[in-house]
């Protein structure tokens, strides 16, 4: 009998339950295109996976964890679409307006996909985690740029996921429109500690590049489409 090596065996399972787990998320994923979050069962979703319900068990204590699984992956997914970009900006403030203003845009687009994303998150501090910490690089930056301010890093990083999550949920709430998108976005750097002349200066260059770097995301089709 052929010796099983212990350190395979272990890999394969790891990949196995990996695999599974992404399939929990795409069924979960495709039920919530289709229906309201809330009218969707464990049974529903165990279905859709063509899993037993016992395995769902095995990688979600509940519904509300697989949930936030599936607006972490949301979040992922949109950031890694903006990260090029973002990258190629030099100015940290720019950086933090920009990813602000494709957040906004894409809240916009699919209003279920904010209201998912911006319920799990304050209930789930893993949900966004890529994107948080993404955030805390340009803060770091930017406030070594800016006056010198009363409020710390951590304080500063609350504040302004604080806002982008309350936003989220407003238009998840079909209560903000478009046209508050730059006033949101302005909010946002004065809580980092732009003053007035920064802050306009800011956002006239945003209607100059998210046309062009949104377009390719705008296409894609909505991952959520039924009201959350």
């Amino acid at each position: 009998m052929a010796k099983v090596d212990p350190e395979r065996r272990a890999q394969i399972g790891q990949e196995k339950r990996a695999k599974t787990r992404a399939q929990l998320i795409s069924a979960a994923t495709s039920l919530f295109a289709k229906r309201a979050v809330e009218s969707v069962t464990v049974d529903d979703i165990v279905n859709e996976a063509r899993v037993a319900k016992g395995t769902f068990y095995v990688h979600f204590g509940d519904l509300n964890a697989l949930t936030a699984a599936v607006a972490d992956e949301l979040v992922r997914t949109f950031d890694k679409l903006l990260q090029p970009q973002r990258l190629s900006m030099p100015d940290p403030l720019m950086r933090i307006a920009f990813a602000c203003n494709g957040f906004f845009e894409k809240a916009l687009e699919d209003p279920s996909w904010a209201a998912v994303v911006a319920r799990m998150a304050w209930s789930f501090p893993a949900v966004g985690r890529v994107a948080r910490s993404r955030l805390l690089e340009d803060l770091k930056l930017a406030l070594k740029e800016l006056p010198q301010q009363d409020s710390s890093l951590e304080l500063t990083l609350e504040v302004v996921l604080g806002i982008v999550l309350q936003l989220l949920a407003a238009i998840g709430q079909r209560r903000l429109s478009s046209r508050d998108r730059q006033a949101a976005i302005g909010s946002i750097l004065r809580a980092i500690g732009a003053d007035s002349r920064r802050v306009r200066s800011t956002l006239a260059k945003l209607p100059a590049i998210e046309r062009a770097e949104y377009s390719a995301v705008q296409r894609k089709p909505n991952v959520l489409k039924a009201k959350a």
